[in-house]
């Protein structure tokens, strides 16, 4: 379970194809002896499971493992050497839960129509598919690429959200750029509402 509020930017060293598994080793700032084996670690907003941890070079580098669903579903597949993307660790019992409840479960890709930067700030207008759009609130909550975030205007399948200086400055969402796309997780709540109302 996680929250939506990145605590580091990690950057992905090497990945390594097994068939249809990738091995990926992500460079971080977290010390290498707080991270167990086992361990989950959500990247760029999916939940992985950490497999080894080194350092080296004054760097913490851990491993994960990536199978078919999650290269399906994120955009795993498309992590080179040097993509940088979002970290968040677990969260704990008593730790603030700044953002909203987040599972590490991506739903789909959403995609960036577009970006207007005005006043240190950012603007993104986001297409969603359309079997998720209906889960898109205004002012509810939606994880992207990690990062927990409010919605500000939907309309159809797509929906706009606000950037603050701070949050482009704390992950990668200020890389961001037109055609991009991004994980999208749902909000835990309006899934589950979706389900009752469908089961009635």
């Amino acid at each position: 379970m996680f929250t939506g509020i990145v605590t580091d930017i990690g950057e992905v060293v090497s990945v390594e194809t097994r068939g249809e598994l990738r091995r990926l080793r992500i460079a971080c700032s977290y010390a290498a002896e707080s991270i167990a084996l086992g361990a989950s670690i959500a990247c760029n907003g999916a939940c992985l499971t950490v497999v080894a941890v080194a350092s080296a070079e004054g760097r913490t580098i851990f491993d994960v493992d990536v199978g078919a669903e999650t290269l399906r579903l994120t955009t795993a597949g498309a992590w080179r050497d040097g993509t940088r993307i979002n970290l968040e660790r677990a969260l704990k019992i008593g730790d603030e839960l700044g953002g909203h409840i987040v599972t590490g479960h991506v739903d789909g890709f959403s995609t960036i129509v577009s970006r207007e930067d005005f006043d240190g700030m950012t603007r993104f207008l986001i297409e969603t598919p359309w079997a998720l759009a209906r889960f898109v609130a205004q002012k509810g909550s939606v994880a992207l690429d990690g990062v927990s975030l409010t919605v500000n205007t939907v309309e159809e399948n797509r929906f706009s959200i606000l950037l603050i200086p701070h949050t482009l400055a704390m992950t990668t969402l200020g890389d961001r750029k037109t055609a991009d796309a991004l994980n999208l997780e749902v909000d835990l709540m309006a899934r589950y509402a979706a389900r009752l109302s469908e089961t009635r």
